[in-house]
């Protein structure tokens, strides 16, 4: 055996072979770190657009404009996530997500016995389950994408229900779908985390609003299911 057969491969390439790891931690750790702290930003942002909301007593815009609002935002902000200008749009989703909350809050704590407790329990379970469930895949480092295929077919399943509601009156069903929902966005945000964590979502913008819309939808299903299905 000679010398050159004893010499490292990573030697003759110039670069050992740790570095490409190293990199590979620092750039998931900074889109974890840029995802939660907008994360936070944004929640802060909605919770104050939905406060400026009730204070307004604004009335409910009504689902088929919540809709075409979010999806059409939500478009905007794919188009833009690979600039500066995509965070500008974040903010403007989650704040017209916000200011839909509102009208939703003011119902319950007018007309709901005990409406602020249940948005309060609602707003702490919602807490407690995504630390939890985030805390989860950091701490096992589990990959989570085997559940792709389930997810996807549970969202547009999820869209069909909302569509078909539009037109058909489901509140016998409400109790299931809502359940169903939250058990559904559990699975989103488990596999959100392991996605930035073993570098299957590289863009924190979209990691962001992933996280967002499943926080909002288990808080309104919880207030859903703890306010015992009211309309």
């Amino acid at each position: 055996m000679n010398d050159r057969q004893l010499r490292p491969v990573q030697a003759s390439r110039g670069i050992p072979s740790y570095e490409g790891s190293r990199e590979s931690a620092l750039s998931t750790n900074r889109v974890l770190r840029n995802t939660y702290m907008l994360l936070s930003a944004t929640l802060l942002f909605s919770a104050a657009m939905a406060g400026l909301a009730m204070a307004m007593d604004m009335p409910y815009l009504g689902p088929i404009v919540t809709l075409v609002g979010y999806f059409g935002l939500l478009f905007l902000t794919y188009r833009l996530r690979n600039s500066a200008a995509g965070i500008a749009a974040v903010f403007a989703l989650t704040g017209f997500m916000g200011l839909t909350l509102g009208p939703i809050l003011s119902m319950y704590v007018q007309s709901v016995p005990n409406g602020g407790q249940l948005i309060m329990t609602s707003l702490g379970i919602t807490g407690l389950l995504f630390a939890g469930l985030s805390g989860y895949v950091l701490k096992t480092g589990r990959d989570m994408s085997f559940m792709t295929g389930f997810l996807t077919v549970g969202m547009f399943g999820l869209l069909g229900v909302i569509v078909v509601g539009l037109f058909v009156d489901l509140s016998a069903f409400q109790m299931v779908i809502s359940a169903a929902i939250v058990l559904l966005m559990a699975g989103c945000i488990l596999h959100e985390t392991s996605a930035i964590i073993h570098g299957g979502q590289t863009n924190y913008i979209l990691a962001t609003i992933s996280l967002y819309v499943s926080l909002y939808n288990i808080f309104i299903s919880l207030l859903s299911l703890l306010g015992g299905n009211r309309d």
